[in-house]
């Protein structure tokens, strides 16, 4: 498991977790900023999930 994994998903969380906060206090800035945050941890996670499996595929 590559640092892209592990940093895009710990990206996706903190993204959620500021996504709902924002929601729940109303506060749009914050919601888009965790939204945003959480699919830029998303593409980053899929990135490493991709160097992994050609990493993988090189190996063989």
């Amino acid at each position: 498991m590559n640092d892209d994994r592990i940093e895009g998903t710990k990206h996706e969380i903190k993204g959620g977790l500021k996504e709902v906060a924002g929601k729940v206090t109303g506060d749009t800035s914050t919601e888009v900023s965790g939204n945003l945050e959480k699919n830029a941890g998303k593409v980053q996670r899929n990135v490493g999930e991709v160097e992994d499996e050609l990493d993988d595929d090189l190996e063989e």
